[in-house]
């Protein structure tokens, strides 16, 4: 007991002299050769040490920065610049150079050594100063970034062209340009143990639920990692069911539809180095849309929207129910097509089930091929490589040709679903239906189907049904498979619970 004892009592005296030696002395000195260890100084020549004396006060000063990460240009205009020439202060006086002296407003006090190193580790330029037990930390940081550019994966023919880039601040501008409510609130968490990243998050005070701000707070704030480098590695982090198939959070690259979900309650996460963000929760309906649908006039986009979802049942089940026509049930086809199909597959030695998981494992091959080849030369090798394989294995007789129609019209159909995620979705599920459907026929198609719409809406994501509001039910605007027009959506939809459900409402009569 007594051992105990004295190891608990050793253990606290050793955390309270670790936290003792992160307190900075009044020894510049010694304070720099801390931070100059810590850094592999000088073998790490990224990081600068800059020695300045004030004159005025008498006294020596250093600035510490990282090579790469700041803005050279504000460090003379607002440090050194002002420290060398300013004159609002005196030898007697305490210092305070953050009221004298420093013209930048992005400054304040730190005495903690990891919170210097953290700081420079962000792009902040420190300031060191003899006799002076507290540092000062300005934020400087800039980095390297492409201008802002259309949308390479959402793209749209009718709505803004403007995406997300790799820049916090850029991204923060995108969204405050369009959403000038002084209720946006803007969140700054710091995640990694060893390379820090800033994760911005977004929400309208006075309508997102709160119980669900705090959840996304505390997901994000519970990440246990080296490194968080980029958002899709964020969104591994924070997803509630990594196994499942279901996706729980929505990517993408527009701040028009990352504004949209935010004035309905959702939230929205960034990242300083991607070009793109997160919007939790989501629902299958906020995969299905996509921002042409709102910026289309009613008849049109409601058009584009029964067109998607056609493509989805047609990508999902149309090899299936090729398999189960033709082998359990072929009193289902007309007797001429009956014969035209047994002509054209008497001299293929495989059976049906063989021919179409060949044939949609090349079209995902090939799927697959064209996006890694250089972008010059990809959709041309795809398309050759689809008019080549095809065309040669009929004339081998290793398929028959009616299922080049079957395979490309899936093909086709996949490539208008407009969320990546939905997209492997319904991609991988269909080999599971088409497992399904080659052992029982009808019947295994519909089991199968009905074991993956059961699931659907049993999955949450952050607490949300994923097929609400239709299952279960939740009051909204019905904007699901068609949407009304745009001066009917006043309702927000409930199942995010927010705090203000009623959009501004058009006066009676107006229409």
């Amino acid at each position: 007991m007594k051992f105990l004892k004295n190891m608990f009592s050793s253990r606290v005296n050793s955390q309270t002299a670790i936290e003792q030696e992160e307190k900075l002395s009044k020894s510049l000195d010694e304070n720099l050769n801390r931070l100059k260890e810590a850094f592999s100084y000088p073998n790490n020549e990224d990081f600068k040490v800059r020695e300045l004396y004030i004159e005025n006060i008498h006294r020596k000063a250093v600035l510490l920065s990282l090579n790469g990460m700041v803005d050279n240009d504000a460090i003379e205009q607002h440090i050194i610049h002002p420290l060398l020439e300013g004159t609002n202060i005196k030898e007697t006086e305490e210092v305070d150079l953050i009221k004298k002296v420093i013209t930048s407003k992005n400054a304040s006090k730190v005495s903690s050594l990891r919170k210097i190193i953290d700081d420079i580790l962000i792009g902040n330029t420190i300031i060191l100063m003899e006799n002076y037990n507290q540092a000062i930390s300005i934020a400087t940081t800039k980095f390297s970034h492409r201008s802002v550019q259309p949308s390479t994966r959402e793209t749209v023919l009718k709505g803004p062209k403007e995406a997300f880039i790799e820049s916090g601040d850029v991204n923060t501008s995108l969204i405050r340009k369009r959403l000038r409510d002084e209720n946006l609130v803007s969140e700054k968490i710091v995640v990694g143990e060893r390379s820090l990243s800033k994760v911005s998050m977004f929400y309208i005070k006075d309508i997102a639920n709160p119980e669900l701000v705090d959840r996304v707070r505390k997901r994000i704030k519970q990440i246990k990692a080296d490194t968080v480098m980029e958002i899709p590695m964020l969104e591994q982090h924070i997803e509630e069911r990594s196994y499942s198939l279901i996706p729980t959070v929505l990517y993408s690259e527009r701040p028009d539809r990352a504004v949209s979900f935010l004035q309905e309650g959702h939230i929205v996460l960034l990242m300083d180095s991607s070009s793109s963000c997160l919007i939790v929760p989501v629902t299958f309906w906020s995969l299905f849309h996509t921002p042409e649908d709102s910026y289309e006039r009613w008849a049109y986009g409601n058009f584009i929207r029964l067109i998607r979802l056609f493509s989805f049942f047609i990508a999902l089940l149309t090899p299936a129910i090729y398999i189960a026509v033709t082998n359990y049930h072929i009193e289902m086809i007309p007797t001429d097509l009956l014969f035209a199909i047994a002509a054209t597959r008497e001299r293929v030695p495989f059976p049906s089930v063989v021919e179409v998981f060949f044939m949609e494992s090349a079209f995902e091959l090939l799927r697959e091929a064209g996006i890694r080849i250089p972008s010059a030369i990809g959709p041309t090798i795809g398309i050759v490589g689809a008019l080549i394989l095809g065309n040669a294995a009929v004339e081998a007789n290793l398929i028959s040709p009616i299922l080049v129609i079957v395979v490309a019209l899936t093909g086709l159909a996949s490539f208008t679903i407009p969320d990546n995620s939905l997209s492997f979705l319904i991609r991988i599920m269909k080999f599971v239906i088409l497992g399904a459907a080659s052992l029982y026929g009808a019947l295994g198609i519909v089991v199968s189907f009905i074991c993956f719409m059961a699931y659907m809406s049993d999955f949450k994501s952050f607490g949300v049904p994923f097929l609400s509001p239709m299952a279960p039910y939740y009051k909204s605007s019905n904007d699901l498979i068609l949407r009304p027009p745009i001066w009917k959506q006043w309702l927000r939809p409930f199942y995010t619970d927010p705090e203000d459900d009623i959009r501004k409402k058009e006066p009676e009569g107006e229409r």
